[in-house]
């Protein structure tokens, strides 16, 4: 999992869910990280099949699609200036995600694997509290080293 390529961004105003989706299917296609088919795939997934999700004490979205969209293995980290409306995973409610985590995956077993080491480190407070709070240059290096160390 280590030879995920990172991105990140901070700030970033989002009204809904739907801008935050097109603003990262268009980021992910124009980094040749994504074909050209991600950005409606995507949306698509995320309309059926919601991501938000309720933690103790903070929302996430994890969006993510099919593998076949994938041109190479990406984390695509965002902290909004504000949290954005996500419809929650197990339930007809919206919440407001703090941080959104798009995962793009070249075999759908990696995605099986990302998406229990994300749960397994996003469920400890402090891994949520740390990437919402760490100064923008070092997002991306708080982001590997909370994210892939060994869950305690």
């Amino acid at each position: 999992m280590h030879n995920y390529q990172l991105l990140t961004a901070s700030g970033l105003h989002f009204n809904d869910a739907h801008e935050a989706l097109v603003h990262i299917g268009e980021t992910l296609v124009q980094a040749g990280i994504c074909r050209e088919s991600y950005p409606a795939a995507l949306r698509a997934r995320e309309a059926a099949y919601p991501t938000g999700i309720a933690l103790d004490g903070h929302c996430i979205a994890i969006p993510h699609c099919d593998a076949s969209h994938a041109l190479r293995p990406a984390l695509y980290l965002i902290r909004p200036r504000q949290p954005v409306p996500f419809a929650q995973a197990d339930d007809d409610i919206q919440i407001g995600a703090e941080l959104i985590i798009a995962l793009v995956v070249t075999h759908p077993q990696e995605q099986l694997n990302l998406l229990r080491t994300l749960f397994g480190q996003l469920q400890q407070p402090d891994v949520i509290d740390s990437l919402l709070t760490v100064p923008d240059a070092g997002l991306a290096t708080c982001l590997r080293q909370r994210l892939f160390a060994p869950a305690t």
